[in-house]
C-alpha cells in the first residue's frame, strides 16, 4: 500500500470510529449529569452514606467565602444541619470528559436555612471535577465563586 493510500484509510478508519467515540462521551456525560443530580440529592436530604459514596477520599470542598474543606468536614457540616439546604437548582449545567476525570460547570440557586429558621438564598457559580473510581463518578474537588 502507497503512503497516500494508507493515510487515505487511516482517515476513513477514524471517521468510522468517530460516531462511536461521540456517543461514548455522550454516555459518559449522562452518567455524571446523573451523579451530580444525586450529589444535590443527598445534600438537601443530609443522606451521609450517599454523600460518602458519592464524594472521593481526597476531596477538598471549596466554598465561595474561601473556606475550603475536606470530605469529612465537608460532610460533617451537612450533617450538623448548622445551615441545611431547603432548596437546589442547578442550571446551565456543562459536563466536559477529560479520560477519568469530568470536568462540571453550572449554577447553583439555592435557599439554606438557619437552626433559627432563617431563610437566605444563595446564587453562585460552581465548577466540580469528578473522577471515576471503580467504575463509579466521584466529587473530588469542588470550588463555587460569587457572581
Amino acid at each position: 500500500m502507497t503512503p497516500a493510500r494508507r493515510h487515505l484509510a487511516m482517515a476513513g478508519a477514524a471517521m468510522l470510529l468517530l460516531p462511536g467515540l461521540a456517543r461514548a462521551q455522550s454516555g459518559e456525560q449522562a452518567q455524571v449529569a446523573k451523579a451530580v443530580d444525586a450529589l444535590t440529592k443527598a445534600m438537601i436530604a443530609v443522606d451521609r452514606p450517599q454523600l460518602e459514596a458519592l464524594t472521593a477520599e481526597g476531596l477538598s470542598y471549596g466554598h465561595s467565602a474561601g473556606r475550603i474543606e475536606n470530605r469529612k468536614q465537608f460532610i460533617d457540616y451537612l450533617v450538623s444541619r448548622e445551615s441545611a439546604f431547603r432548596t437546589i437548582d442547578l442550571s446551565e449545567q456543562t459536563i466536559s470528559i477529560v479520560n477519568d476525570e469530568a470536568i462540571v460547570r453550572h449554577l447553583f440557586t439555592a435557599e439554606t436555612v438557619s437552626p433559627a429558621g432563617k431563610v437566605t438564598p444563595v446564587k453562585i457559580g460552581v465548577l466540580q471535577v469528578w473522577t471515576k473510581e471503580g467504575g463509579a463518578w466521584k466529587l473530588l474537588a469542588r470550588q463555587a465563586y460569587r457572581l
